[in-house]
């Protein structure tokens, strides 16, 4: 006897795997899908997977989240946003998208602050690290790397 949680856990991830994979590309892949137009006042939810008999494919539709306005709008641009999907993933899987009028949540923007100048001590250690390295291209990269350290570096030592 071995428990049920066994079988469901098997049977879960043979049958949900690909769905919930597709879901995660899809948000990953949202604003390149969408363009900058719409990635922003759209939002990828739900992903309605059905699953295909000998007579008939496999097909999923997609839910957008979106406001009212837009879901007036954005079933005209169906075709292109089903073919631009369809391209992520290679083939005709994705078969229709729903346009659902709903709150779309906005992703926090997260104010960038300008870093602080560095001290002459910071420059000449800094300077000091890179001075062997010969590839100005490559040094010009771990110099700006090392300057975000320092920087970061200060920004933890200023909150404790």
């Amino acid at each position: 006897m071995r428990p049920l949680s066994e079988a469901t856990a098997r049977v879960a991830s043979k049958n949900f795997s690909r769905k919930y994979i597709a879901l995660g590309r899809l948000v990953k892949q949202w604003p390149e899908i969408m363009g900058d137009e719409f990635a922003d006042k759209t939002q990828p939810i739900k992903l309605n997977y059905r699953k295909g008999t000998k007579d008939r494919k496999s097909t999923a539709t997609l839910d957008v989240a979106t406001s009212s306005s837009y879901a007036t709008i954005l079933p005209y641009q169906k075709g292109v946003i089903l073919e631009r999907i369809n391209n992520v993933f290679g083939d005709s899987w994705i078969t229709d998208i729903r346009f659902l009028a709903s709150e779309v949540y906005e992703t926090a923007s997260i104010p960038h602050k300008r870093p602080a100048p560095m001290s002459i001590q910071d420059k000449k250690y800094l300077s000091g690290l890179l001075d062997e390295i010969d590839d100005p291209e490559f040094k010009e990269r771990l110099e700006s790397l090392g300057k975000a350290v320092i920087a970061d570096l200060k920004v933890k030592e200023n909150t404790k």
